[in-house]
């Protein structure tokens, strides 16, 4: 049975280690954390497991969805599902678009008829970008920004700021000024051009280390594997430098150090880590240094009969006012023990953040007052702000980002930045470990 060693049990690392067990390897999965996850799992809040930041899944998202159902988890418990959706509060002069449940495309066109709050120069804007992006196979001859891209296509000024400007930042973290047109679509291609249920919004009820991490954990131990948390691995040794062919890796953990012996090695750290780890082995590929950009969520809890309409809704963001605000979700609608509990999404938060938490949380709960006209949102009964520093990459045009292989025989890389047609999602970690595994050579 071929060893393997996965460093690191992010989303990428737990994508390949569930791969990997399931293909007959013998996989010892490293986190120096103690909690599995890496930039998408649980931490404590008042009481509560909470992800450190709030997110949206979609339909599109297939080897996440057939992984998670390998580990042994129905969609329905850890998912409300929702048609595509682009929707504000009624008095907030914003616009409510929602894709019924027919085939695509009938199901994106019906919505545009039915879409309150755009006018028809809007709607006919957003029918040409649909059938000009079809038309072009969603490829571009050369990247550009999203901005640009919207500018040729003729998008409307109203259009850009209640659609394709959130959905930017939500989708690629970047923002449309500096972020790849080429990976926009992308996204869109396998969203909004493909099947009607790959356009699907998955919001998640359960936390995002038990959700995927915890269960992918649990397969690989009864696999045979083994997960050890609160280990660094120092080191890893090329073979020249062994007894024997493959990799040997030196780790530290709580109690002592040690090494072992690997057959192949899939490292899924954060390119910073994976590049310290390459650096020291002969004809490894030398990483690009990312830009990265954070994305804050804004806990705000209420009393238990606070409840939108609607399970999460649009805001409109406007940094000039202190609107940093993109998205808001009932975490009450989707987990029973949750009542009054508002999680509020600033993408591509830099600036938001710059002034402090405690200044970010205050114009937040302002923002739900006024975008909701509920007053009694300015006063939560507590509130917490987590933010993910290195969420993401900044997703520029044309962006070089490292292949799965390195070159080395059997030592391969994972993780949202590796080369994909997606930007840094849970989707392309997942699909990069998937990769990496299948390039093992036995």
């Amino acid at each position: 049975m071929p060893k393997l060693a996965v460093v690191g049990a992010g989303w990428a690392g737990c994508a390949a280690a569930v791969e990997a067990s399931r293909r007959g390897h013998q996989v010892t999965l490293f986190e120096r954390a103690r909690t599995l996850g890496g930039r998408a799992r649980a931490v404590e809040l008042n009481g509560a497991l909470l992800d450190n930041g709030q997110h949206i899944l979609l339909g599109a998202y297939r080897e996440t969805l057939r992984l998670m159902q390998t580990v042994g988890i129905r969609e329905t418990d850890a998912f409300l599902r929702l048609p595509l959706q682009m929707r504000y509060a009624p008095e907030s002069g914003g616009m409510d678009f929602i894709a019924p449940r027919l085939p695509a495309p009938l199901h994106l066109l019906t919505a545009l008829l039915r879409a309150k709050g755009l006018a028809r120069a809007d709607k006919l804007a957003l029918a040409r970008f649909s059938s000009t992006a079809r038309w072009m196979g969603w490829r571009l001859h050369t990247d550009c920004t999203v901005a640009e891209l919207l500018e040729r296509f003729d998008q409307t000024e109203r259009l850009t700021r209640l659609m394709w400007r959130p959905l930017c930042i939500a989708a690629l973290n970047t923002a449309p000024e500096r972020a790849s047109a080429q990976v926009f679509l992308n996204v869109l291609r396998d969203s909004l051009g493909a099947r009607r249920a790959a356009s699907d919004m998955l919001l998640p009820r359960v936390d995002l280390t038990t959700m995927f991490p915890q269960h992918a954990a649990a397969l690989v131990e009864k696999a045979g594997g083994n997960v050890v948390t609160g280990c660094t691995v120092q080191a890893i040794l090329p073979a020249a430098e062994t007894a024997q062919a493959g990799w040997t890796l030196q780790s530290n953990g709580d109690d002592d150090a040690s090494t072992q012996h690997f057959d192949a090695v899939i490292v899924a750290t954060d390119p910073g880590r994976a590049a310290e780890l390459l650096a020291a082995l002969p004809g490894a590929p030398t990483l690009p240094v990312f830009e990265y950009e954070p994305i804050t969520t804004c806990y705000l809890q209420y009393d238990a009969s606070i409840r939108l309409t609607q399970p999460f809704l649009a805001l409109l963001d406007d940094a000039k006012a202190g609107n940093w605000g993109q998205f808001v979700f009932d975490r009450g609608q989707l987990a029973a023990d949750q009542a009054g509990l508002l999680a509020v999404v600033v993408s591509a938060s830099a600036q938001a953040i710059a002034s402090g938490k405690d200044a970010l949380s205050a114009a937040v709960a302002r923002q739900l007052a006024q975008a909701l006209r509920q007053p009694a949102l300015l006063t939560p009964r507590w509130s917490k702000v987590i933010s993910e520093k290195r969420a993401t990459f900044v997703c520029t045009p044309a962006l070089a980002r490292p292949a799965v292989e390195t070159g080395l025989e059997n030592l391969f890389l994972a993780g949202d930045y590796v080369a994909s047609d997606y930007p840094a999602t849970l989707e392309a970690a997942v699909q990069s470990g998937v990769a990496a595994v299948g390039l093992i050579k036995t």
